[in-house]
């Protein structure tokens, strides 16, 4: 047993969860040693650090200023004038983005420094980190060691009723808590199909609908009972599906349902539901258990903690404003006002202004009084530059010099006023292919890009479909008061294998199409619009099949020779441009990177 143990902590310790390029704070704030320690302490102050590497022209580590170093230097009496070159080195435990923090988190340090093989800092991996990484870890030795049995104990103690099914409505559990309210023993149970077992039961159409009903009533035994069913994914499959009996009884529910209808038939105001529109967005509320999307959630909350700017990059329609919002709500400037600025949206001749604000009289109409710009509006919260890439040449000058200097003027004015703001972008274009084109400053990138999410196309991201759909077909029933609607498998299967080039605001758009057209309850395959039929893993007989350009979800069906062959005719279309081709594929231009390595083609 002992051995076991010692076994499964060994594999904990080798596991990549545990490395330390995933808990670690990226692309860290650095100083260079021939700045001083007021700008070094000024600095910290501003970007509520604790720790600011010195780092030489090559992004070489020669030490680490802590606040604790600058605390004792201060209480001496110096005023802050000496080069940070000139104070004494102290021995630093540098450590390997590959590392386990289960072997680094005893090493007498508060900050580590994390270097790459060619020894130019990576990150800095901090106490917090270290603990959110002992936590997991803690978590997981739990899980293995309660694991035995665990299923069995959670089912005979529940309160509630469970009862399990798989992909043929055949009962796999059945607890102790359901045995008794229907009085069917459990070993009577299972083996046996759902509606032997349970009256009025829609277990056995979860299974085919694959959609969630969460709090409808069913009618067991003469009494009515609150339900849930929920059906299990597994690889894009349905593999069965839980049902849960929620209350014994209903009266009180029908006495608080009763008491809502008479307050709506008192305010039959059924289109102006007014939600709270500040930017207190949580990364939970963002939808999805995807690779793509736990990593990108991952990242963000780790950009979150520090002050450093953030470039959010993916398609139209992905959700950027989303991620912005949530990165602002967990950091430091939290407090502080969030600020939506669409750059694609302001006349070149009014960016400035915009941006800045201007006084009174500096220009024909200026308000009286002048106004502020949307960096004072922000000022020690975040603003949003959405769709950064539209932002003229001219524009890109000025922001460039208010992010390095801090400080801004209105337009009309000679003072100039300090910026404690967090920055952070988004764009949907290649800005590495505008900057060779022109037309954006190499610069402005580099000060932007200190942390990129790139968040993934909703086509690379299959799993979180079907979540997705449950989530807004419920919420457009809610907003147009239209009772409950469910899609059949059939349809669920069309959305799924739909390349969706508008992401999620284009399936939403198509949900909200459909539930306000399709009349009864079941939105089945037949109701979907043209461009959804068809779209499942195999081409219909008498249909053109797509092209090279057009899907790399088909080659993913094919396999990799097929992958491999509408890569290179996507290349070739597009006169061997990698941007034009990952378009052309829909898929990101990072993704078509890695999937050259993965087929050698070079």
């Amino acid at each position: 047993m002992s051995q076991a143990v010692s076994d499964k902590n060994q594999e904990l310790h080798s596991d990549e969860l545990f490395h330390v390029k995933n808990w670690m704070t990226p692309s860290p704030y650095c100083i260079q040693p021939g700045q001083t320690l007021r700008e070094a302490s000024q600095m910290m102050v501003q970007l509520h650090l604790d720790s600011l590497p010195v780092v030489d022209e090559t992004n070489r580590l020669i030490g680490m200023i802590t606040s604790r170093k600058l605390i004792n230097y201060f209480a001496q009496g110096n005023q802050g004038d000496d080069l940070i070159g000139s104070i004494p080195k102290a021995n630093l435990a540098a450590i390997r983005p590959d590392d386990s923090i289960l072997d680094v988190f005893s090493l007498p340090y508060d900050q580590l420094p994390v270097m790459g093989e060619d020894g130019k800092l990576l990150g800095i991996l901090t106490a917090r980190d270290i603990l959110d990484g002992l936590s997991k870890y803690i978590y997981k030795l739990k899980q293995q060691h309660n694991s035995t049995g665990a299923l069995g104990a959670i089912l005979e103690s529940a309160y509630e009723g469970i009862a399990v099914v798989d992909e043929n409505g055949i009962l796999q559990e059945f607890n102790e808590a359901y045995s008794r309210f229907t009085g069917i023993k459990r070993e009577d149970a299972i083996g046996r199909h759902v509606t032997e077992v349970i009256d009025n039961t829609h277990l056995h159409e979860t299974v085919k609908t694959g959609m969630a009903e969460r709090g409808v009533l069913q009618n067991i035994q003469g009494h009515d009972m609150v339900v849930h069913r929920i059906p299990i994914w597994k690889e894009d499959r349905i593999v069965g599906a839980i049902g849960m009996l929620i209350f014994e009884g209903v009266t009180e529910v029908y006495k608080i349902y009763e008491k809502l209808q008479e307050n709506q038939t008192a305010n039959p105001d059924l289109f102006t539901k007014k939600k709270e529109s500040d930017s207190r967005v949580t990364l939970d509320q963002i939808i999805g258990t995807s690779e793509g999307i736990t990593e990108v959630k991952r990242l963000a909350r780790k950009a979150a903690r520090t002050a450093a700017t953030v470039l959010i990059t993916g398609e139209s329609g992905t959700g950027k404003e989303m991620f912005a919002k949530s990165i602002h709500h967990l950091s430091p400037f939290s407090t502080g006002p969030f600020i939506s600025v669409n750059c694609g949206a302001i006349p070149e001749h009014l960016f400035e202004s915009e941006l800045f604000g201007y006084e009174e009289g500096a220009f024909t109409g200026a308000k009286k009084g002048g106004k502020p710009g949307k960096f004072e509006l922000a000022d020690n919260g975040t603003i949003f530059l959405d769709e950064i890439g539209e932002m003229p040449l001219v524009m890109q000058t000025k922001l460039l010099r208010v992010l390095q200097e801090k400080e801004a003027e209105r337009v009309g004015s000679v003072k100039k006023y300090q910026i404690n703001v967090r920055v952070i972008a988004a764009t949907n274009r290649d800005l590495k292919q505008m900057i060779e084109d022109g037309e954006f400053r190499e610069d402005l990138y580099y000060r932007l890009n200190i942390i990129q999410l790139h968040i993934p196309p909703l086509r690379e991201r299959k799993k979180d479909i079907p979540v997705l759909l449950v989530h807004y077909l419920r919420e457009i029933c809610d907003r147009y008061k239209i009772p409950g609607k469910l899609f059949t498998s059939e349809a669920v299967n069309a959305f799924v294998h739909h390349p969706w080039r508008g992401n999620i605001r284009e399936m939403v758009n198509t949900v909200e199409q459909l539930v306000t057209l399709v009349d009864g309850k079941v939105i089945d395959y037949r109701h979907l619009p043209d461009m959804l039929k068809g779209a499942g893993p195999s081409v219909k007989k008498g249909k053109k099949a797509p092209s090279a350009a057009g899907s790399i979800e088909e080659a993913k069906l094919l396999g990799n020779q097929r992958e491999s062959e509408l890569i290179l005719h996507a290349l070739r279309k597009a006169g061997g441009n990698k941007s034009k081709a990952a378009d052309l594929l829909g898929i990101h231009r990072t993704t078509l990177y890695q999937k050259l390595r993965k087929h050698g083609i070079s």
